[in-house]
């Protein structure tokens, strides 16, 4: 696919930049200052929304550092760096060692879960198809539901064309991407295709060009290219919670650039910051966001994504085993709801 393709060159072309001016591990030593040093430097020339996020990282370097001790131990060390990379409030930032990942989570705690895995599982019921990554059914109304957890998990063009087939009777279609981590760039834009007849922008990607941090490319334009398979002509309603992460988020994006398509639910967790790795002296794994990516309008798309129609789950629904979302999502589909204007 084009827009695949598109990707992959322009990593290519970031990947002197950025892995090349990684810290070596020759370039400071092992010990909890020179570690200290290497993550901090690492950030502070590489990782793509210090500027975007308002991040005062030499303020950062002045409340830690005095934190650091050459007589303290590995477990000490790590919490601190740990500490220090969670002031991103970046779910693409982790630290990793032999025992233990330094994660920020927070990015989510905030919002309302809106999902229940119980409640998909009944209106999947027992009949549901499964095409590698995607669990899919027809309900009683006749809407189409497809389930996607986990875009880690890859899908041939043929799956896709079998699910398509064989929700071709449906008068909509709802795609469940709730909670869904992302994964796979190449699953989740390869899903996105079967939902356009002709080639649409869906955003920009920029890559750093230096160690300021607003040294950026001029940002290249990203297209989403139909299918040649077999391609969803009606209408379609996403659904989003907090949980819509990375890939999911990109997938959201792209899906919010198609006219038939309407998103439900809560907004997506973000992730739109492509993340790269690298290593500090003491062999500790360092990953953080080095390539931003931008909406069709040229916004990050690192906070996340609002939704057309917000939507919470309410507590009664699901007493009466009920899911607010799709309930929602199947209203709007059989004309009984108000969707959204682009």
């Amino acid at each position: 696919m084009k827009r695949i393709h598109t990707y992959i060159y322009m990593l290519l072309c970031a990947l002197p930049l950025v892995l090349g001016g990684c810290i070596r591990e020759d370039d400071y030593d092992n010990s909890p200052l020179g570690n200290f040093e290497a993550l901090w430097k690492m950030i502070d020339e590489h990782y793509c929304f210090l500027d975007y996020k308002q991040v005062d990282w030499d303020a950062v370097y002045d409340k830690y550092r005095p934190q650091i001790s050459e007589g303290m131990g590995s477990e000490a060390l790590f919490e601190v760096l740990g500490n220090m990379l969670a002031e991103l409030k970046d779910g693409h930032v982790n630290l990793y060692s032999a025992w233990n990942t330094a994660r920020y989570w927070d990015w989510y705690l905030d919002y309302p879960r809106n999902f229940s895995e119980e409640l998909v599982e009944q209106y999947l019921g027992r009949d549901y198809r499964i095409g590698a990554g995607a669990e899919y059914t027809i309900l009683k109304d006749n809407i189409g539901y497809v389930r996607y957890a986990d875009f880690s998990v890859g899908v041939g063009e043929g799956n896709l064309d079998e699910m398509m087939l064989y929700l071709s009777v449906c008068n909509g279609l709802i795609i469940d991407v709730r909670n869904n981590g992302g994964g796979n760039l190449t699953t989740a834009s390869r899903l996105a295709a079967r939902f356009t007849n002709e080639r649409v922008l869906t955003g920009y990607i920029q890559h750093k060009t230096g160690p300021g941090h607003s040294d950026f490319s001029t940002p290249e334009p990203i297209y989403l290219d139909p299918s040649d398979g077999v391609r969803w002509q009606k209408p379609v309603v996403v659904l989003t919670n907090r949980h819509s992460y990375s890939a999911t988020n990109d997938f959201v994006n792209s899906m919010n650039c198609l006219p038939l398509v309407t998103l439900l639910g809560d907004k997506t967790g973000g992730g739109g910051g492509l993340p790269f790795s690298s290593e500090l002296p003491n062999g500790w794994g360092v990953r953080f966001s080095a390539i931003p990516a931008l909406d069709a309008e040229g916004r990050h798309i690192e906070s996340g994504i609002d939704p057309d129609v917000k939507l919470d789950m309410a507590d009664e629904d699901a007493e009466r085993g009920l899911d607010t979302l799709i309930e929602a999502a199947r209203a709007l589909l059989n004309g009984r709801g108000t969707q959204a204007s682009r």
